[in-house]
Order: C-alpha cells, then sequence, then structure tokens
C-alpha cells in the first residue's frame, strides 16, 4: 500500500473525479487523518463509519465557529464580516440550546406528511421542464432540469413567490465557497454576497408585508415577535436558498452518473420503477453530494476515535468515505439497487441529520423516474473521463452534464 503524507492533500481534480481510491487507504490506515485542504487550513478528516457515526453524535463536538483556534480561523474560507456575523448563524453553525430551539421553526414545513401532499405539484414541475427539452438530445441536464427542479420544488415548499423566484441567480450560491481577500475573484465574490442580501431583504419585506402562513412568512412573524434575531432570520432563509437546493441539484448528477456507469441497473430501474424507493437509498449511499460535513470543534483537548485532537481544531466528517465502508456495507464499490438494509449517512446524523432529507428523496425520486420514463435510450453524450467535476470542497456534482437520447415521449 502506498504510504500516506501528513497531511494528506485533498484537492487537484484526479481526487474530485475520484476520491474513493484514497478514501479507502485512508480507512485501511486508521478512522481518522490529518489533511489539508486548498485554502491552507489543516482538519482532522474521519472515514471509518464506526467512527463518522460516533463523530456525528458526540456532543463534544460543536458546530459554532467561535469554537475554532487562531490556526483554523487564519486560513478557514470563511465569509467575511459583515456578511459572517449577518448570514452565517444558521443551523448548521448553532449548538444546543439555541439550535433546538431554532431547528423547530423549519421541521414542520418538511414532514413526510406534508411533502407527500405537494408530490402532484411536485410531478407537474418536473414533466414541465422535460416538456421544455429537445425533442430528441443532445441536451444538457443541469442547465435543462437538474438545476432547475430542485428550487422550483423549494420555492413550493417554503413559499417563495414566483416573482422573487424567478429572479434568484444560482450564482448566489457559490459565496458558500469564500476567496480570499487578494484574490482576482474578490470583486465578483464581494457582488454576489451583496446581491443576495438584498434578495434576502426583499423576501423578508414582502413576507412582513403579506403575512403569509408558510414557512418564511412564519420565520418573519417570529423575528418580529422577537423569538428570532435578525441574524437569525436571515442566516435561515440563506441557509433554505442555499442549502435546500444545491445539493439536491448535485444529487441528481452524481445518481445519474452512477446509472450511466451502471447500464444493466439503470435499465432494471427504467423498466421496474417499484424499485425506486431502494435505488435512491442506494444512490445516496454509492456517491453523495455532500461527501463532506461542515467544521467542528473541541473545546478542549480530546480524543477522537484514538487521535488525540487539539481544542478549536477542525474535524470533518467524510460521509463519502463512510458509505464506502466495507465494515458496515458488503461489496461497497457496488451500485446494488438491492441493498438492505442500508444505514447510509448521506443526509448525517444526529441532531444535524438534515431537516430536508425526506424532501431530498422525493425529489429524487421524481426527477430521476421522469427522466428514465420520458427519455429513452438516455445515455452521457460525452466520454466519462471528460465529466467536470465541481471543485467545491465539501460537495460532489457537476455543473454540465451533456446526454443523448433517443427521443422525448
Amino acid at each position: 500500500m502506498t504510504s500516506l503524507t501528513d497531511p494528506i492533500p485533498l484537492m487537484g481534480c484526479p481526487y474530485k473525479a475520484d476520491p474513493y481510491p484514497l478514501y479507502e487507504r485512508m480507512r485501511d490506515a486508521g478512522p481518522v487523518h490529518r489533511v489539508l485542504f486548498p485554502s491552507g487550513v489543516r482538519a482532522w478528516l474521519v472515514t471509518g463509519y464506526d467512527a463518522a457515526h460516533a463523530a456525528l453524535n458526540d456532543d463534544r463536538l460543536g458546530k459554532n465557529h467561535d469554537r475554532g483556534n487562531d490556526r483554523w480561523r487564519e486560513r478557514a474560507s470563511i465569509m467575511p464580516e459583515p456578511q459572517h456575523s449577518r448570514l452565517q448563524v444558521h443551523l448548521l453553525h448553532q449548538d444546543p440550546p439555541r439550535h433546538t430551539h431554532m431547528r423547530r421553526f423549519v421541521t414542520d414545513a418538511f414532514t413526510p406528511r406534508r411533502i407527500e401532499q405537494l408530490t402532484p405539484r411536485f410531478q407537474e414541475l418536473a414533466d414541465a421542464l422535460v416538456d421544455a427539452l429537445p425533442d430528441t438530445g443532445p441536451a444538457d441536464l443541469v442547465a435543462g432540469f437538474a438545476a432547475r427542479f430542485p428550487f422550483q420544488v423549494l420555492a413550493e415548499v417554503i413559499g417563495l413567490p414566483e416573482e422573487l423566484a424567478t429572479r434568484f441567480d444560482r450564482d448566489w450560491g457559490k459565496v458558500v465557497q469564500p476567496v480570499g481577500p487578494t484574490d482576482p475573484g474578490r470583486p465578483l465574490y464581494e457582488a454576489r454576497l451583496h446581491g443576495l442580501e438584498s434578495y434576502i431583504a426583499e423576501i423578508v419585506a414582502h413576507k412582513r408585508e403579506q403575512g403569509d402562513g408558510d414557512l418564511l412568512g412564519r420565520l418573519v412573524a417570529a423575528r418580529d415577535q422577537g423569538e428570532l434575531a435578525q441574524e437569525e432570520l436571515d442566516s435561515m432563509i440563506f441557509q433554505l436558498l442555499v442549502a435546500g437546493q444545491e445539493p439536491v441539484t448535485n444529487q441528481i448528477t452524481t445518481a445519474l452518473i452512477a446509472l450511466f456507469r451502471h447500464p444493466a441497473q439503470l435499465a432494471r430501474l427504467r423498466d421496474d420503477p417499484g424499485l425506486m424507493p431502494r435505488a435512491v437509498e442506494e444512490l445516496l449511499r454509492h456517491d453523495s453530494a455532500f461527501e463532506l460535513t461542515t467544521w467542528r470543534f473541541f473545546d478542549r483537548d480530546s480524543d477522537l476515535s484514538g487521535t488525540e485532537v487539539p481544542a478549536g481544531d477542525s474535524v470533518i466528517v467524510s460521509l463519502c468515505a463512510a458509505n464506502r465502508d466495507p465494515r458496515r456495507f458488503p461489496d461497497p464499490d457496488a451500485l446494488d439497487l438491492d441493498r438492505s438494509p442500508n444505514p447510509h449517512l448521506a443526509f448525517g446524523h444526529g441532531i444535524h441529520f438534515c431537516p430536508g432529507a425526506a424532501l431530498a428523496r422525493t425529489e429524487l425520486r421524481i426527477a430521476l423516474g421522469t427522466l428514465l420514463t420520458r427519455l429513452p435510450g438516455l445515455r452521457l453524450a460525452v466520454e466519462d473521463e471528460d465529466i467536470e467535476w465541481i471543485p467545491a470542497v465539501l460537495g460532489r456534482g457537476t455543473n454540465h452534464l451533456p446526454v443523448a437520447y433517443d427521443r422525448r415521449l
């Protein structure tokens, strides 16, 4: 086995195209490793399933950025002030008891029962997007479907009015990948930040005026009643807009790519729609759009699965590595649509388990079912090695997915 450097660099096109060989080597060598990110941040990466599950449920590990030490802070790609204080106090960066208080405002909107009630509307949205694709390929399924469907669904669920939804700029989502003060891309990054802040302010003003009872309206009412601070309100809307749709876009692409690489499984799923719920779970496990979790920190020097981690150092869990651990999943690199049980960690675990998991599962079932049914012969229109994977540190997906198909039904 090739020796591992210390710290292990997590960067470069080969790594983003296929991180799994490296994750396998790391798991074989131990559950926790020092890693190096493109920003220069050195962190502790958890790779084994048992260690990942334990870390996700470890109440010693907090998410609030105030816990980070100076070594982390001087190189961490965190949003600059004043936007960090105004947009980064959402659920992903909160610890109990504040996290518990804030999370209760969003959970009702994403219950399985409510999502089931909205499913016919989601299907209408998916069909309308397929209707707009060319009669025959080629087409870019990101631009034509995957980048649009999740946002349209999200708007329905949270109560984003159409006149505002149509003005959302997908590029605003790139503000979760900050650039340094001297980076040539800094002016564009700051412009996106200001644009998104203005957009959120418009949403708040609209909902305050209309007094709607949807999720966005309830969040604004909670702010006006003193149950949320202004920065918490703005941050929660920010999280809904960014985390509520871009990961689903990416998961649609990773799922389709996995099926293109396994044509027999694709044909089986197309011919037997009853397989879809179990297939979605396997596709989530096989290549998750949430590759890595966001930062966690110990408030004192602590043991993490046998490794001593200093206080304030960043701890990150590799959900993708955990989901390919052979100690938990037999033949983990195989795409097995019959896999059961399938306790993957694609949505995390513990108190930060994704509140939109039921919605994401439904979106994936509808998206894949609609595309496979209505686009016979759906296949990649480029060579597999020509797929351009997004350079995001925490996520997996592609900004373009050129496909061919025989016809549009």
